[in-house]
C-alpha cells in the first residue's frame, strides 16, 4: 500500500469526505423542512427519494468522527464541549422554537448528542480499546452492529439464527431512548441512538488505529476540493447553523408569501 509515515500534516481527504457528508445532510434536512413547513410535494418527494442513501452519508460522517478520535489529544474535552452544544440544541428546538410556531422540530438525541456521548465513551475506554487489534475490533463491530440493529423494533438477533425478544415494558417510556429503546409516542426530528450506530463509530476508531500503525496513504494528504475541505474543517459550526438558517429562511418566505395573499 502506498503510504506515508505519521506526521502532523493535515489529512485533507478526511476533511473532504466529512465535508461531502455534511453537504448531503444539509440538503436532506432542507428537503424535510421545506416539505413539512410548506407542504410542497416536490420537497417531500426528494426527501423520500434520498432516504435510502441517508444511512450511507450519515455512516461516513460517524465513522470519520471515530477516525478523528485517534488523532485527537483530548477526546474527553472534545466530547464534553460537543455534549454542551447538543444539549443547547435540544433547548432551542424543544423549548424556544415551538414557542415561535415551529412544530415537530424537537431534537432530543440527534447526531451531535450521539457523537458527543460516543466520544466520551471512547475517552473512558481508550486504554481498553488499545488492547484490541484493529482487525479484531472491526470484526467485533460488524458482529455487534448486526446483532443490535433491531433494538428499535424490540429484539436482538442474527436473522433466524438467534432472536432475543426484549421486554415490552422497556418500550413503555422514553427513558432509554439514547439506547434506541423508546415508546410509540417518542419523536425527535433528528435521531441517532447509540445502538447500533456506536459500532459504526468504533469501526472508525479501529480503522484510525490501523492507519496510525501502517501510515495514511500519501494521496490522502493532498487537497482535491477546497469546498468540501472547508465544509469538513468547519463541520460542527455548519451543522449547528444550517437548520436554524433553513427554518429562518422558510419562516421569512412564508411571511412574504402571506403579504401577497
Amino acid at each position: 500500500m502506498d503510504s506515508a509515515p505519521q506526521t502532523k500534516k493535515r489529512i485533507h481527504f478526511l476533511d473532504e469526505l466529512r465535508g461531502f457528508a455534511v453537504f448531503c445532510m444539509i440538503f436532506y434536512h432542507a428537503f424535510f423542512i421545506i416539505g413539512s413547513f410548506f407542504e410542497i410535494a416536490a420537497a417531500d418527494w426528494l426527501f423520500e427519494f434520498f432516504m435510502p442513501v441517508q444511512p450511507i452519508f450519515a455512516g461516513v460522517f460517524i465513522s470519520i468522527c471515530g477516525v478523528s478520535c485517534t488523532l485527537s489529544k483530548n477526546n474527553l474535552k472534545r466530547g464534553t464541549i460537543l455534549l454542551g452544544v447538543a444539549l443547547g440544541m435540544t433547548f432551542v428546538t424543544a423549548v424556544i422554537m415551538p414557542k415561535l410556531g415551529f412544530a415537530e422540530c424537537e431534537i432530543y438525541f440527534g447526531i451531535l448528542h450521539f457523537l458527543s456521548v460516543s466520544i466520551l465513551i471512547y475517552a473512558l475506554l481508550s486504554k481498553a480499546v488499545l488492547k484490541v487489534s484493529p482487525f479484531a475490533g472491526l470484526l467485533i463491530c460488524a458482529v455487534l452492529y448486526a446483532f443490535t440493529s433491531g433494538i428499535g423494533s424490540g429484539y436482538l438477533s442474527y436473522g433466524e439464527l438467534i432472536t432475543l425478544r426484549l421486554p415490552d415494558s422497556l418500550y413503555e417510556s422514553n427513558l432509554l431512548m439514547p439506547l434506541g429503546i423508546y415508546s410509540p409516542s417518542f419523536y425527535s426530528a433528528d435521531y441517532f441512538p447509540l445502538f447500533p450506530d456506536i459500532f459504526i463509530f468504533f469501526a472508525g476508531v479501529f480503522a484510525g488505529r490501523y492507519f496510525a500503525g501502517k501510515g495514511y496513504p500519501e494521496k490522502w494528504y493532498k487537497k482535491r476540493s477546497s469546498f468540501f475541505g472547508f465544509l469538513g474543517r468547519n463541520a460542527l459550526i455548519i451543522y449547528i447553523a444550517h437548520m436554524p438558517i433553513i427554518y429562518g429562511a422558510a419562516y421569512g418566505i412564508e411571511m412574504i408569501i402571506n403579504l401577497f395573499k
